[in-house]
């Protein structure tokens, strides 16, 4: 019998639980997975453009090297600019210094980096 598997994004949860649920992670390693799941839900589904931009640039540049949150946190970064039409200097920087380490070692920073910067470049035409 074959199984078959559906996937569904995650919500947007209150603020209160995104912040504790990343901050949590950003210090303990093993909390990682819920927070990857929480960051995506956020920068997915939540309707503040300001605290999901900060929750991205926060995990992108605090999460250790090697941590799958970086990679994540540039994905998240490019569906914050397709979905809001804007991004600050910021992290318009990060999201290019996180693509610029997955291409120098996909072991610091995962490829996912990079497909958020694809994004970026492409919803806030950054050619």
């Amino acid at each position: 019998m074959h199984s078959h598997r559906s996937f569904e994004n995650p919500p947007a949860l209150p603020h209160e639980v995104v912040v504790e649920t990343l901050e949590r992670a950003l210090r303990d390693r093993s909390a990682e997975g819920e927070a990857a799941t929480v960051l995506v839900g956020t920068a997915l589904h939540d309707d503040d453009a300001e605290f999901v931009e900060h929750w991205c640039v926060q995990v992108g540049t605090r999460a250790v090297p090697g941590s799958p949150l970086l990679g994540l946190a540039g994905l998240c970064l490019g569906h914050t600019a397709r979905r809001f039409g804007r991004l600050s200097d910021e992290a318009i920087a990060l999201v290019k210094s996180l693509a610029a380490r997955a291409e120098a070692d996909c072991r610091d920073v995962d490829g996912r980096a990079l497909d958020g910067y694809d994004d970026v470049r492409s919803f806030l035409r950054l050619w």
